[in-house]
Protein backbone atom coordinates (compact mmCIF):
# COMPACT_ATOMS: atom_id res chain seq x y z
CA UNK A 1 0.00 0.00 0.00
CA UNK A 2 1.11 2.99 -1.04
CA UNK A 3 -0.95 6.44 -0.34
CA UNK A 4 0.38 10.39 -0.70
CA UNK A 5 -1.70 12.53 2.24
CA UNK A 6 -2.17 15.87 0.46
CA UNK A 7 -0.61 18.69 3.39
CA UNK A 8 -0.29 22.35 3.25
CA UNK A 9 -0.10 23.99 -0.19
CA UNK A 10 1.88 21.35 -1.97
CA UNK A 11 3.30 18.90 0.29
CA UNK A 12 2.85 15.30 0.15
CA UNK A 13 2.86 12.55 3.85
CA UNK A 14 3.87 9.65 2.21
CA UNK A 15 2.51 6.44 3.79
CA UNK A 16 3.75 2.54 2.91
CA UNK A 17 2.79 -0.56 4.37
CA UNK A 18 3.56 -4.18 3.19
CA UNK A 19 0.25 -5.74 3.11
CA UNK A 20 -1.37 -6.15 7.14
CA UNK A 21 1.65 -4.67 8.36
CA UNK A 22 2.30 -1.71 9.99
CA UNK A 23 2.33 1.67 8.33
CA UNK A 24 5.77 3.70 7.78
CA UNK A 25 4.88 7.25 7.60
CA UNK A 26 7.41 9.47 5.16
CA UNK A 27 8.03 13.52 6.59
CA UNK A 28 4.56 15.18 8.39
CA UNK A 29 4.18 18.92 7.71
CA UNK A 30 0.81 18.61 9.75
CA UNK A 31 -1.29 16.28 11.71
CA UNK A 32 -5.13 16.93 10.92
CA UNK A 33 -5.45 14.92 7.48
CA UNK A 34 -3.03 12.19 9.16
CA UNK A 35 -4.93 11.93 12.11
CA UNK A 36 -8.11 11.44 10.06
CA UNK A 37 -6.86 8.48 7.92
CA UNK A 38 -5.47 6.20 10.61
CA UNK A 39 -8.59 6.88 12.57
CA UNK A 40 -10.98 5.86 9.60
CA UNK A 41 -9.29 3.32 8.57
CA UNK A 42 -7.65 1.96 11.83
CA UNK A 43 -3.89 1.59 10.40
CA UNK A 44 -0.85 1.26 13.32
CA UNK A 45 2.28 2.98 12.87
CA UNK A 46 5.67 1.29 12.96
CA UNK A 47 7.41 4.30 12.64
CA UNK A 48 7.68 8.11 11.38
CA UNK A 49 11.05 8.53 8.89
CA UNK A 50 11.98 12.22 8.78
CA UNK A 51 14.01 13.27 6.07
CA UNK A 52 15.61 16.89 6.25
CA UNK A 53 14.81 19.70 8.86
CA UNK A 54 12.51 22.05 7.10
CA UNK A 55 9.34 22.80 8.91
CA UNK A 56 7.07 22.18 6.26
CA UNK A 57 8.72 18.49 6.72
CA UNK A 58 8.59 18.53 10.90
CA UNK A 59 5.85 20.49 12.06
CA UNK A 60 3.48 17.70 12.80
CA UNK A 61 6.22 16.00 15.06
CA UNK A 62 5.37 17.57 18.04
CA UNK A 63 2.12 16.70 17.64
CA UNK A 64 2.34 13.01 16.67
CA UNK A 65 4.49 12.53 19.43
CA UNK A 66 2.00 13.41 22.27
CA UNK A 67 -0.49 11.28 20.27
CA UNK A 68 1.52 8.37 19.81
CA UNK A 69 4.65 8.40 22.23
CA UNK A 70 5.55 4.94 21.74
CA UNK A 71 6.43 4.81 17.96
CA UNK A 72 10.08 5.72 16.78
CA UNK A 73 11.02 8.24 14.59
CA UNK A 74 14.46 8.49 12.70
CA UNK A 75 15.95 10.90 10.81
CA UNK A 76 19.38 12.88 10.05
CA UNK A 77 20.78 14.60 12.71
CA UNK A 78 20.13 17.82 11.75
CA UNK A 79 16.43 16.93 13.02
CA UNK A 80 17.66 15.79 16.47
CA UNK A 81 15.83 19.18 18.19
CA UNK A 82 12.19 17.07 17.05
CA UNK A 83 13.21 14.40 19.50
CA UNK A 84 14.75 11.53 17.36
CA UNK A 85 14.56 7.67 18.81
CA UNK A 86 17.30 7.04 16.16
CA UNK A 87 20.03 10.09 14.21
CA UNK A 88 20.09 7.93 10.76
CA UNK A 89 22.78 8.92 8.02
CA UNK A 90 23.35 5.89 5.52
CA UNK A 91 23.13 2.35 5.53
CA UNK A 92 20.37 -0.47 6.83
CA UNK A 93 17.54 0.75 9.49
CA UNK A 94 15.79 -2.53 10.80
CA UNK A 95 12.42 -2.11 12.31
CA UNK A 96 10.26 -4.66 13.10
CA UNK A 97 9.15 -5.38 9.93
CA UNK A 98 11.04 -3.66 7.68
CA UNK A 99 14.82 -3.25 5.78
CA UNK A 100 15.32 0.12 5.12
CA UNK A 101 18.37 1.83 3.20
CA UNK A 102 18.69 5.30 4.45
CA UNK A 103 20.66 6.93 1.43
CA UNK A 104 22.77 10.48 1.85
CA UNK A 105 20.65 12.58 -0.26
CA UNK A 106 22.46 16.21 0.70
CA UNK A 107 22.26 19.16 -1.30
CA UNK A 108 18.67 20.14 -0.31
CA UNK A 109 20.21 20.75 3.30
CA UNK A 110 23.32 19.21 4.06
CA UNK A 111 22.06 15.86 5.98
CA UNK A 112 19.04 15.23 3.73
CA UNK A 113 18.76 11.81 3.47
CA UNK A 114 16.22 9.45 1.48
CA UNK A 115 14.48 5.80 2.64
CA UNK A 116 14.68 3.02 -0.20
CA UNK A 117 12.20 0.05 1.02
CA UNK A 118 10.81 -2.62 -1.50
CA UNK A 119 11.83 -0.73 -4.13
CA UNK A 120 10.21 2.46 -3.38
CA UNK A 121 12.30 5.78 -2.72
CA UNK A 122 11.21 8.27 -0.90
CA UNK A 123 13.25 11.14 -1.22
CA UNK A 124 11.75 14.86 -0.50
CA UNK A 125 12.97 17.83 -1.11
CA UNK A 126 15.72 15.95 -3.09
CA UNK A 127 14.52 14.80 -6.31
CA UNK A 128 11.00 15.88 -7.42
CA UNK A 129 9.48 14.59 -10.53
CA UNK A 130 11.21 16.38 -13.89
CA UNK A 131 13.27 18.67 -11.01
CA UNK A 132 15.24 18.54 -7.64
CA UNK A 133 15.74 20.58 -4.67
CA UNK A 134 16.72 23.93 -4.40
CA UNK A 135 20.17 24.18 -3.09
CA UNK A 136 20.32 25.79 0.73
CA UNK A 137 22.38 24.17 3.37
CA UNK A 138 23.89 21.72 0.92
CA UNK A 139 26.39 22.31 -2.20
CA UNK A 140 25.73 22.65 -6.13
CA UNK A 141 28.22 19.13 -5.64
CA UNK A 142 26.49 17.02 -2.96
CA UNK A 143 23.26 17.49 -4.51
CA UNK A 144 24.32 16.77 -7.97
CA UNK A 145 26.00 13.20 -6.13
CA UNK A 146 22.82 12.65 -4.74
CA UNK A 147 21.07 12.78 -8.30
CA UNK A 148 23.97 10.54 -9.19
CA UNK A 149 23.01 8.33 -6.75
CA UNK A 150 19.58 8.28 -7.19
CA UNK A 151 20.57 7.51 -11.52
CA UNK A 152 21.80 4.57 -10.25
CA UNK A 153 18.73 2.97 -8.83
CA UNK A 154 16.67 0.31 -10.69
CA UNK A 155 14.93 2.31 -13.46
CA UNK A 156 11.66 0.65 -11.76
CA UNK A 157 12.37 2.08 -8.23
CA UNK A 158 9.29 4.05 -7.49
CA UNK A 159 9.64 7.69 -6.48
CA UNK A 160 7.88 9.37 -3.65
CA UNK A 161 8.89 13.44 -3.71
CA UNK A 162 7.41 15.40 -1.08
CA UNK A 163 5.51 18.54 -2.84
CA UNK A 164 3.56 18.77 -5.91
CA UNK A 165 5.66 20.30 -8.09
CA UNK A 166 5.29 18.45 -11.37
CA UNK A 167 3.36 21.06 -13.68
CA UNK A 168 6.00 23.95 -12.74
CA UNK A 169 9.20 21.83 -13.18
CA UNK A 170 7.60 20.63 -16.83
CA UNK A 171 7.55 23.87 -18.15
CA UNK A 172 11.00 24.61 -17.24
CA UNK A 173 12.22 21.57 -19.06
CA UNK A 174 10.76 22.63 -22.09
CA UNK A 175 12.74 25.54 -22.33
CA UNK A 176 16.08 23.64 -21.91
CA UNK A 177 15.74 20.34 -23.30
CA UNK A 178 15.42 20.25 -27.38
CA UNK A 179 13.75 16.98 -27.25
CA UNK A 180 10.57 18.21 -26.32
CA UNK A 181 8.05 14.97 -27.10
CA UNK A 182 8.64 12.81 -23.48
CA UNK A 183 7.93 15.92 -21.77
CA UNK A 184 4.99 17.56 -23.51
CA UNK A 185 3.46 13.85 -23.34
CA UNK A 186 4.34 13.84 -19.96
CA UNK A 187 2.71 17.58 -18.91
CA UNK A 188 -0.27 16.60 -20.75
CA UNK A 189 -0.81 13.42 -18.26
CA UNK A 190 -0.09 15.17 -15.57
CA UNK A 191 -2.43 18.36 -16.45
CA UNK A 192 -5.25 15.77 -16.67
CA UNK A 193 -4.46 13.98 -13.53
CA UNK A 194 -4.07 17.65 -11.46
CA UNK A 195 -7.32 18.82 -13.46
CA UNK A 196 -9.04 16.04 -11.65
CA UNK A 197 -7.05 16.54 -8.11
CA UNK A 198 -5.08 13.90 -8.26
CA UNK A 199 -1.42 13.69 -7.51
CA UNK A 200 1.13 13.31 -10.22
CA UNK A 201 3.36 11.16 -8.10
CA UNK A 202 4.92 8.51 -7.33
CA UNK A 203 6.83 8.77 -10.64
CA UNK A 204 9.35 6.38 -11.45
CA UNK A 205 13.46 6.34 -11.99
CA UNK A 206 13.37 5.33 -15.63
CA UNK A 207 10.36 7.65 -16.49
CA UNK A 208 12.29 10.83 -15.39
CA UNK A 209 15.57 9.43 -16.70
CA UNK A 210 13.22 11.00 -20.03
CA UNK A 211 12.02 14.04 -18.17
CA UNK A 212 14.57 14.86 -15.81
CA UNK A 213 17.72 16.99 -16.63
CA UNK A 214 18.44 17.30 -13.28
CA UNK A 215 18.75 13.21 -13.12
CA UNK A 216 20.48 12.93 -16.58
CA UNK A 217 22.97 15.95 -15.76
CA UNK A 218 26.85 13.55 -17.03
CA UNK A 219 28.79 16.63 -15.04
CA UNK A 220 28.45 19.09 -11.89
CA UNK A 221 29.20 21.99 -14.20
CA UNK A 222 26.00 21.06 -16.51
CA UNK A 223 23.84 20.47 -13.33
CA UNK A 224 24.75 23.56 -11.65
CA UNK A 225 24.23 25.54 -14.35
CA UNK A 226 20.66 23.97 -15.00
CA UNK A 227 19.80 24.52 -10.92
CA UNK A 228 20.82 28.32 -11.23
CA UNK A 229 18.42 28.43 -14.42
CA UNK A 230 15.98 26.83 -12.42
CA UNK A 231 16.04 29.03 -9.22
CA UNK A 232 15.19 32.23 -12.00
CA UNK A 233 12.30 30.62 -13.88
Amino acid sequence: MLIPIPALNDNYIWLYARENLPLLIVDLPETDSLFHFLEEQHFSVEALLLTHNHADHTNGVAAFKQRFPQIPIYGPAECAEHGLTQVVNEGDLITEHYRIQVLPSGGHTAQHVSYWVDGHLFCGDALFSAGCGRVFTGDYAQMFATMQRFAALPDDTIVCPGHEYTLSNLAFVQNVWANKSAVENHRVLVAQLRAENKPSLPTTIGLEKHINPFLTATNLAQFTQLRQAKDTF
